[in-house]
């Protein structure tokens, strides 16, 4: 253990466990959602609605870690955290309204063809792929930095960082790709 990266007194927490089960549920929550047909006879609000969040959660996403990165790129960590704990609570909701969505609602199949097709088809399945991967990465990230592991946090981060600034912009263009065939 390096004792540089510690605070005076600060005791190191395992994380790694819950970080295991959180990706795995999450993951496995969204994969059996996938395979989901969706309720078919709800009516108490109109979910299309449910999509258009997702985006406005995501964009927020995005600024947040905008925020974060430039923050620290000027070494100013409080602002950083601050933008990094705003992320993680816009994805939090932004996973709520995600499940919600695509538990009461059928698949939406995209509707365009040609280039287009290809372009939607593409940054849809980077966005997936990369989104399951996001979910331990973000976790463990934020784990060394509680953990003040700053060497370890760094290296992880600039994995991290552009992986889920990806995620949340794709998961916008996702939206307003797919939107008209609601």
């Amino acid at each position: 253990m390096n004792n540089n990266n510690y605070a005076a007194g600060h005791v190191k927490r395992n994380y790694r466990p819950a970080i295991i089960a959180i990706s795995v549920v999450l993951i496995g929550a969204i994969g059996v959602l996938a395979g989901m047909p969706g309720v078919e006879d709800f009516d108490a609000f109109d979910v299309t609605i449910l999509p258009l969040m997702n985006a406005i959660l995501n964009s927020f996403t995005f600024l947040f870690l905008l925020g974060a990165l430039i923050a620290i790129m000027k070494r100013n960590v409080k602002v950083h955290r601050r933008f990094i704990y705003a992320a993680f609570v816009t994805t939090f909701f932004f996973l709520i309204t995600y499940v919600a969505f695509h538990f009461l609602s059928p698949s939406t199949p995209y509707g365009g063809s040609g280039l287009l097709a290809g372009i939607y088809y593409f940054i849809l399945i980077t966005h997936i792929l990369l989104a399951a991967a996001i979910v331990p990465l973000a976790l463990t990230s934020v784990a060394r930095a509680w953990n003040m592991e700053n060497e370890r946090h760094r290296k992880i981060a600039r994995w991290t960082m552009p992986i889920w600034l990806y995620v949340s912009l794709t998961g916008v263009l996702v939206y307003i790709m797919i939107s008209p065939y609601y």
